[in-house]
């Protein structure tokens, strides 16, 4: 491999953790309270979240936990393909679900990479075990003698390195090594990461504050029972789920 240049990582990760942020705000900006409705409204009913407000707040909260953890995964495995591209020319994989392929100490790896470890359910493993033995098959194809092997690759915990499932599953600091041979890298990357990090949040935290009094409003409109000043839950739980076909 070739030496890993931080400076050129640190680069990489100032300039594009602008986009995941510029990203969560247009996902933001762009939101609908329809969007949010479709949460289960007997969970936020059994939370007692009886004003609109507490029941706008949580459920922005949930949609948004959901929504950071997706385009911030997007951005690591931007940037595990950025560092195996400098260390060894990886690059961005065609093969269905495999996001990484690179060459090294004469082996060629096939990279599905998951930002973190609870990141699918059986029948998604399955076809991820699928999709990777598919791209070996193709690639021993064409190179008959070639080693692959199939990796997937975590972004954090602590999960040692382990055989499942007819593929290799390589979480954290050893992923970070793997694909650098940098057993640093994986805290060397924490600080560009959080390269104006408080300029963005406070920028995304106004326009979360508009879109909780605009939403506020709109839930009181549609869903609010005068009488007893409280979220009308039966107007609510039928717009989010009466169908009922006589």
């Amino acid at each position: 491999m070739n030496p890993l240049d931080l400076s050129v990582i640190r680069n990489y990760v100032n300039e594009n953790i602008v986009d995941f942020h510029q990203r969560k705000l247009k996902s933001l900006e762009e939101l609908k309270l329809d969007k949010i409705l479709t949460k289960n409204p007997y969970l936020f009913k059994a939370k007692n979240l009886n004003t609109p407000q507490e029941l706008v707040e949580d459920l922005l909260t949930a949609f948004l936990s959901s929504s950071e953890e997706k385009l911030f995964g997007d951005f690591l495995e931007g940037l595990a393909v950025f560092v195996a591209e400098q260390t060894c020319g990886g690059h961005k994989s065609t093969a269905q679900g495999v996001d990484l392929e690179f060459f090294n100490n004469h082996t060629h790896y096939v990279v599905s990479i998951k930002s973190g470890p609870n990141w699918g359910n059986s029948s998604q493993q399955d076809k991820l075990e699928q999709d990777l033995k598919a791209a070996v098959a193709r690639l021993k194809q064409s190179h008959r003698n070639l080693n692959v092997q199939p990796i997937l690759g975590i972004c954090y915990d602590k999960t040692k390195t382990s055989f499942i499932r007819g593929y290799m599953k390589i979480v954290g600091q050893n992923f970070w090594h793997l694909i650098s041979e940098n057993p640093n890298l994986y805290t060397d990357i924490v600080e560009p990461i959080g390269y104006r990090a408080k300029i963005h949040n406070e920028n995304f935290l106004i326009e979360k504050d508009k879109i909780i009094s605009r939403f506020t409003i709109e839930i009181g409109n549609k869903f609010f029972n005068p009488q007893t000043g409280e979220v009308d839950w039966i107007k609510l739980i039928q717009f989010n789920s009466g169908n009922y076909e006589s």
